[in-house]
């Protein structure tokens, strides 16, 4: 039986994928280029006995999203860069506080203002360093509307897992862009819950590290004891200043990501296995560096496509093994140079490192792509 199929904006195949995952809850504040997710999730939201509000501002909105997540609830919102700036406090909090949540951010150009109607990928070292404090990160930059779906899905399953705000970061061009999209049947992608608590109410402590990186979550309401402050705290989430306590925490939080890599980490390649110039491309972008392959395949110059899926946390082994086995690489992307330095890092000199860039609201063809190549050969 065919599956059902619908030509959908890369912004409401993130609402779709939003519902799929079960999110009850979107609390946001219209902004270019990402306001049609919440204006398909203000319609399809009541539907299903979610809750959908605009609130007064960026601020507000990533606060509603906290409180909405701790009574229990999948809660989800979307914004660009400015946006994701006046939230930024907020995400810490979420951080510290170990509260799930995603954050759609459909990247436009900068800083302030910029281009607000035009393509950028100038938020993904904010993604990572953004809010204040040692905190870990978890970023997702899918490059198709079908993968904006699935990648939403994988976001709350991430968030849920881990107890902690997980970014998806798509660009403009693939938010507004059109393609033709299947939707899974029920099931068929797999969609994870919080763990709650298996001890009494007397027993439990939010942040117990007797369960391992991953606390169970109670919800508001249930009948467990919760405290949730932005101070560290101890395990019964009450505040301290206890250096053991302090340091435990900090770096259990930084384990939840650090050594579940293989779990997280999520990355596609295409003719990498004799490439000798690797193209190291995200978003929208990506999809020019694979037909830049393409073409000089054809011209018998040997070309792949390494492609991040997971961002943050940064594919540290394979860049660094595709570091040693090509002549060059190239990295594509609509800014002025953010993860190529990331990209340089790990190479360590192993081979060249350049930057094909572009902040003039283009995107990147594959004609650049492909004659920045044929200049570092």
């Amino acid at each position: 039986m065919a599956k059902k199929a619908a030509l959908l904006q890369g912004n409401e195949a993130c609402a779709q994928g939003a519902l799929y995952a079960g999110c009850k809850f979107f609390g946001g504040y219209p902004i270019t280029p990402s306001t049609e997710v919440a204006e398909v999730l203000s319609g399809e939201l009541p539907k299903i006995g979610g809750k959908f509000i605009q609130m007064e501002d960026e601020i507000g909105a990533m606060a509603s999203v906290i409180g909405a997540s701790l009574t229990g609830l999948k809660a989800l919102t979307a914004t660009s860069g400015p946006g994701v700036s006046l939230k930024q406090e907020l995400i810490g909090y979420a951080c510290i506080a170990e509260t799930p949540c995603v954050i759609i951010n459909v990247m436009r150009g900068g800083p302030s203002t910029g281009m607000p109607t035009g393509p950028g990928q100038s938020d993904v070292m904010q993604a990572r360093w953004g809010t204040h404090g040692d905190h870990a990160a978890i970023a997702l930059v899918p490059n198709s509307c079908q993968e904006i779906f699935t990648e939403t899905v994988r976001a709350f399953n991430l968030a849920e897992k881990y107890r902690m705000p997980v970014q998806v970061l798509y660009d403009e061009i693939v938010g507004h862009m059109r393609e033709r999209i299947e939707f899974p049947e029920p099931g068929e992608i797999e969609v994870i819950d919080r763990t709650p608590p298996s001890v009494s109410p007397a027993e439990y402590m939010p942040y117990d590290p007797q369960f391992g990186d991953v606390p169970p979550l109670a919800a508001f309401g249930s009948g467990f004891k919760f405290h949730v402050t932005g101070l560290n705290k101890a395990p019964d989430g009450f505040p301290t200043t206890k250096a053991s306590l302090v340091d435990a925490e900090e770096r259990r939080q930084l384990s939840k990501v650090d050594d579940h890599i293989a779990d997280i980490e999520k990355n596609e390649e295409y003719l990498t296995e004799d490439a000798e110039v690797i193209f190291w491309a995200y978003g929208s972008t990506s999809r020019s560096a694979r037909y830049a392959v393409n073409e000089l395949r054809k011209e018998g110059i040997k070309a792949g496509l390494f492609r991040p899926i997971t961002l943050w946390p940064f594919p540290e082994k394979r860049t660094s093994e595709l570091a040693s086995q090509a002549k060059a690489i190239v990295v594509p992307e609509m800014n002025l140079g953010q993860m190529i330095f990331e990209v340089e890092r790990v190479a360590r000199g192993a081979c060249p490192v350049v930057g094909v860039h572009r902040v003039d609201g283009e995107p990147i063809n594959p004609g650049q792509i492909m004659a920045k190549a044929k200049e570092v050969l």
